[in-house]
C-alpha cells in the first residue's frame, strides 16, 4: 500500500527526519510513535506533499506519491484547522466538494459520521461553539468522509474523553476490517499498544525500533514484574535485583537485573508494602519506549514541523 523509503528533511540546521523507511500494508493499523519532537508530524507532511523532502521515495501501490494520489488518502492534522465561523455540516460538505463526492451523498454520509459520533443535533452550529473534542470529532469525519483506502491521522486522541477515545478506537477497528490501512501518530504509548499492528518508534528523527508490537514485545524479553501495591513505592527503583523500574503511584513495572531472583525481590516488597497484584510478564510498551528512548526530552530539539505549522493551519484542515 505506502511505502517510505530513507526519508530525509531538514529545516535549516535542523534535521527533522534523517532516512526514515516504513511499510505499511492494507488491513493494518500502523503506529507511528515517538517523544514530542521526534520528526512524526514531519515525516507526515512530507509523505502528502506538503513538505518536499530533501531525500527518500514514497510510493502508493508501487506509484510515486502525487497530488492526485493525496485524493486516496485522509489526512486528520494535528492542529485544528477548521473554519470556526462555519456550521458543522457545512464544513463537512465544503471538504468533500473538493473531493468530489457527489452533494446528496455526501450530506448523507455526513449525518451518517455525525450521529455515530453524536453530534447529529449539533449540524447546524458554528465550529467555535463546539468543544475541542468536539471539534476534533469533526476533522475525524471530514477525513474519512470520501472512504479513503488509507487514512493518516497525526495525534487523533487529542482532546478527547476517555468515552470518546473508546469510540475512536472501534472506527479504527472497523477500518480496518474493511481493508483500509491507517496511520496515525502519538507519543501515548497505551494507545499504540491497544490499537497498533506494527509501529515505527522515532526519536530525534531517526528509526530506533520497528516491526510488529508482538516482535518488538519478544525482543525486549518476558522479564518485566508488573506489580499493583498499596503504600510508598519509591524505593523499588534502587531495591536489590531490580535493574530498571517505571513506579507509579500504585502500581510498578519493574525489570530483573542480570542473575536476580524473582524470589528474593518478592520478599522484599511484601516486606515493605500491601501487595494487590503481581505478575511476570512481558514489557509494556511504554517500558519499552523508556528503555529505547530514555528520559523525555524538550519539544522542538528534532523536529521541524513547528516551522510549517502556522501555514497549514491557516489553510484549514488539510482531510
Amino acid at each position: 500500500m505506502l511505502s517510505v523509503q530513507h526519508l530525509r528533511k531538514t529545516f535549516s540546521t535542523v534535521v527533522a527526519v534523517d532516512d526514515v523507511s516504513f511499510d505499511v500494508l492494507p488491513g493494518e493499523i500502523f503506529g507511528l510513535i515517538g517523544p514530542n519532537g521526534a520528526g512524526k508530524t514531519t515525516t507526515i507532511r512530507a509523505i502528502l506533499n506538503i513538505l518536499l523532502p530533501d531525500a527518500g521515495t514514497i510510493t502508493f501501490n508501487g506509484k510515486p506519491f502525487t497530488d492526485e494520489t493525496r485524493n486516496l488518502v485522509g489526512y486528520l492534522p494535528e492542529e485544528r484547522g477548521l473554519y470556526r465561523k462555519s456550521k458543522l455540516l457545512d464544513t463537512i460538505l465544503y471538504f468533500s466538494d473538493l473531493r468530489g463526492m457527489p452533494r446528496a451523498e455526501a450530506k448523507r454520509e455526513a449525518m451518517r459520521w455525525l450521529d455515530r459520533l453524536g453530534l447529529a443535533d449539533r449540524a447546524n452550529r458554528k465550529v467555535e461553539e463546539l468543544s475541542k473534542g468536539n471539534q476534533q470529532k469533526v476533522q475525524f469525519v471530514t477525513s474519512l468522509l470520501h472512504n479513503p483506502p488509507l487514512l493518516i491521522m497525526d495525534e487523533p486522541f487529542t482532546g478527547l474523553d476517555p468515552v470518546n477515545q473508546l469510540l475512536f478506537q472501534e472506527v479504527f477497528a472497523e477500518l480496518r476490517e474493511q481493508g483500509k490501512a491507517l496511520i496515525f501518530s502519538t507519543h501515548q504509548m497505551d494507545q499504540a499498544e491497544k490499537l497498533s499492528d506494527s509501529l515505527c518508534l522515532i526519536n530525534q528523527g531517526r528509526v530506533v525500533l520497528g516491526g510488529s508490537v508482538r516482535e518488538v514485545k519478544q525482543r525486549y524479553g518476558t522479564n518485566t514484574l508488573h506489580v499493583e501495591f498499596e503504600g510508598d513505592g519509591e524505593f523499588i527503583r534502587s531495591a536489590p535485583g531490580v535493574g530498571r523500574a517505571i513506579v507509579y503511584a500504585n502500581a510498578a513495572e519493574i525489570d530483573l537485573a542480570p542473575g536476580a531472583k524473582i524470589s528474593s525481590l518478592i520478599d522484599e516488597l511484601n516486606g515493605r508494602l500491601s501487595l494487590r497484584k503481581l505478575e511476570l510478564r512481558e514489557p509494556s510498551l511504554q517500558s519499552i519506549f523508556i528503555q529505547v528512548v530514555g528520559e523525555p526530552q524538550e519539544a522542538g530539539k528534532a523536529d521541524g514541523a513547528g516551522l510549517a505549522s502556522e501555514g497549514v493551519a491557516k489553510g484549514g484542515a488539510r482531510s
